[in-house]
Formats: C-alpha cells, sequence, structure tokens
C-alpha cells in the first residue's frame, strides 16, 4: 500500500504511522507544506493522511497554500480516497464536506477522555476501540459537521471529536499518532498555548506519559488496520472491474 502525509509544520510529523507503516512494509510519501506545495496525483496514493498544525483553516492570506490544499482535499474526498484527518487535518476535511469551522468554547490541550457514540460501534474504523480512552489533545478550534458526516467521538471538551463520511474519510480531532518526542516538540512550539482553563493541562502532567502513549498506539493500529482493509477491498474491485472490461474488449 502506498501512504502518503500532508505535513504542516517540521514539528507535527506522522509519529506513529510511520511506525505501523513500516511495520507494515508500506511505501510512504509526503508532501511537506511549508517546503513546497506540490500535492500529489490521486493515483499515486492509496491512503492520505493529512496532519495537524497551528494554523486555522481560514488563514489562507498568511498561508497561501491552504487553498491549494483545500482543492486537493475535495478532489480525492471526490474520487473515493482513503483519508485520515487529524486535528487540522480534520478540521480541513470537514470544511470540505460542507462543515463549519470554528473556535472551540475550550482549548482542550492534554490528556482527557472521550466517548465513543453509538454510531461508531457499528462502523468498521472504530469498531475495535474501546467505548473510553484516554488521547492526546492540542486544539483550540472544532468544526460543525453536515448531515452526511457522522459522529463517532465526544468529550465533555469538544462535542465533535471524530466522525466518519461515506466509507473512506475518517476525521480525529485528538491525536492517536503522538509519541513521547512528538509530544516534547508540541511543548517546545507551542508554549502560547498553554493558558490557564479547564482543559489544559501542565506541562509535566502531558509529558513521561508512557502508558498513555502505548494504549494510543494499540487504538491508532485497530484504526489503520480497518483504512488498510478498506484500501485492499477497494483495489481488488478494481481489479476486478479492470479484468471484466479486457474480457468484454476480447470478446467483442
Amino acid at each position: 500500500m502506498k501512504l502518503h502525509f500532508i505535513q504542516h509544520v517540521p514539528f507535527e510529523t506522522l509519529g506513529l504511522i510511520e511506525a505501523w507503516a513500516r511495520e507494515k512494509g508500506h511505501t510512504v510519501t509526503g508532501t511537506k507544506v511549508y517546503e513546497q506545495a506540490s500535492f500529489p496525483a490521486l493515483g499515486d496514493f492509496d491512503l492520505a493522511v493529512v496532519l495537524g498544525g497551528p494554523m486555522g483553516v481560514y488563514d489562507e492570506r498568511l498561508y497561501p497554500w491552504l487553498s491549494a490544499e483545500k482543492a486537493w482535499i475535495a478532489a480525492a474526498i471526490r474520487q473515493k480516497k482513503s483519508l485520515l484527518g487529524i486535528c487540522l487535518g480534520a478540521q480541513l476535511i470537514a470544511e470540505a464536506i460542507g462543515g463549519k469551522v470554528r473556535q472551540n468554547y475550550y482549548r482542550e490541550i492534554g490528556w482527557f477522555p472521550v466517548e465513543l457514540t453509538e454510531a461508531a460501534k457499528q462502523n468498521p474504523a472504530f469498531r475495535g476501540f474501546p467505548e473510553r480512552f484516554v488521547p492526546f489533545h492540542w486544539h483550540g478550534d472544532t468544526f460543525e459537521l453536515p448531515d452526511r458526516a457522522v459522529r463517532t467521538a465526544s468529550s465533555k471538551g469538544c462535542r465533535n471529536q471524530a466522525f466518519v463520511y461515506e466509507d473512506h474519510v475518517v476525521g480525529l480531532q485528538f491525536h492517536l499518532e503522538m509519541d513521547e518526542a512528538g509530544i516534547g516538540r508540541m511543548l517546545k512550539h507551542g508554549k502560547d498555548d498553554l493558558v490557564q482553563g479547564p482543559y489544559v493541562q501542565k506541562p509535566e502532567e502531558m509529558a513521561d506519559r508512557t502508558e498513555l502513549v502505548n494504549a494510543s498506539k494499540t487504538i491508532l493500529y485497530t484504526l489503520l488496520d480497518a483504512m488498510e482493509r478498506r484500501c485492499s477491498e477497494t483495489e481488488r474491485r478494481l481489479y476486478a472491474s479492470d479484468k471484466g472490461r479486457v474480457y468484454r474488449t476480447i470478446g467483442d
């Protein structure tokens, strides 16, 4: 399988997603928009991961590449490509499918619990998740979803924590991909975000939480395995369709 990632800042990387991909033997390529904004052709990847970042989806004046990225995401969704959006990535996808992104009532930074919705328990992407788990968060914005999207997780600090769209798009407001090094980079580069609030932890509460990182890794791998299966099923359908066309051509 070919995995392509969109990275918005140097300190928010694939993290544990890269570890999963390497273990599986998948090909990993990436677009780092802070270096260049050349997005791949839609046929060049099977699964795209749109990562987080400190900017907002509405910051096109400050980050001109956002317009091109939004167009690319919308095209990928129309072509039924498998997409995973994380934090900013989820917000970009939500906007692309007709949702609205706005400032959340609370800033949410640290390890806080989320709970699955009833709809999530029936969805292949979330079926293996625990009903309640504690992922890492770092966001001030949130998204509203259109009717066609299905909310799959919520928390006390943020109603829309995760969603699915059709059978090929998943958005996560939280960060299952963060390892200890990634959290350390967030704490270094996001110091200005650490204002007092009910859902903002102190740095010492966020760092060195190996047990929570390991739990997130297990959940992340469950999700990625499900998305990998969807990619494999899509490839088999396309192969069968192409094979049928070849047989019909020969018969004609």
